[in-house]
């Protein structure tokens, strides 16, 4: 279990980012963080990832403090961030040195066949598509297969048919082995399509405004997803109105 225990960041500036945020997030939950810009989001997210220092609380993995980069946690940035030099295969399976060469070979090919890049895997990143290298950035997240994944709004920059797409591919690998996952969205929509709750939080600074329980199955019909999303709208309004 992954938990946020009265977490607050104020910056040497004196810039308050956040305020007592605490929520529990369940094994295998995909718990959705929104809200208005300066609300903290990415912040908390740098927390967990051991990328920045809480000035006060405490966020937990199983029971064990999450102050520095942690090898069962996984981050994707805004953008895939490759490497050039390597190809889309090396890319995928940079984090597993550890692994033998068959299982690594094997868990590479399986997580590239699982986002549709199979013929690409000797190709380099230069030679795909934006969709198609953040597809690569997924994939070399989910290979490791972490506790918990970390998504910094990876699917802001590219258009809403290949969004749609990379949520399902997100969702195909998720089945799998059921990380944890924590996504920062400004995207009402894309919370209501993926996640189980959305954290909606007010800004300056950043704290809780509303945890909102999403009911509609995965995959959900486009009805009861456009009511969630009109829902979490409503919500997200009344946050920045209150905000303050």
């Amino acid at each position: 279990m992954l938990t946020f225990r009265n977490v607050s960041k104020t910056y040497a500036d004196g810039t308050r980012a956040l305020a007592g945020i605490s929520v529990e997030v369940a094994r295998g939950e995909i718990l959705a963080l929104v809200g208005g810009s300066g609300c903290g989001k990415t912040t908390l997210l740098r927390l967990a990832a051991g990328l920045d220092t809480a000035s006060g609380g405490t966020i937990r993995l199983d029971g064990e403090v999450l102050d520095r980069p942690h090898p069962g946690v996984g981050l994707v940035f805004q953008e895939p961030r490759l490497l050039p030099w390597l190809t889309i295969a090396q890319n995928v399976g940079f984090g597993l040195a550890d692994l033998s060469a068959p299982e690594r070979v094997r868990r590479v090919a399986h997580a590239l066949e699982r986002v549709g890049l199979a013929e690409h895997a000797d190709r380099w990143p230069r030679d795909l598509s934006g969709g198609q290298q953040q597809r690569t950035a997924i994939a070399r997240a989910f290979v490791a297969q972490p506790k918990v994944l970390l998504l910094d709004e990876p699917f802001s920059a590219l258009d809403a048919v290949t969004r749609q797409d990379l949520h399902g591919h997100l969702l195909g690998l998720w089945a799998e082995t059921r990380p944890t996952i924590v996504l920062v969205t400004h995207d009402v929509g894309e919370a209501a399509v993926l996640a189980d709750r959305a954290v909606v939080l007010r800004p300056k600074p950043g704290r809780i405004h509303e945890i909102f329980a999403i009911a509609t199955p995965r995959p959900g019909d486009p009805d009861a997803n456009a009511s969630t999303t009109r829902q979490l709208r409503a919500i997200l309004g009344a946050s920045l109105r209150a905000s303050g």
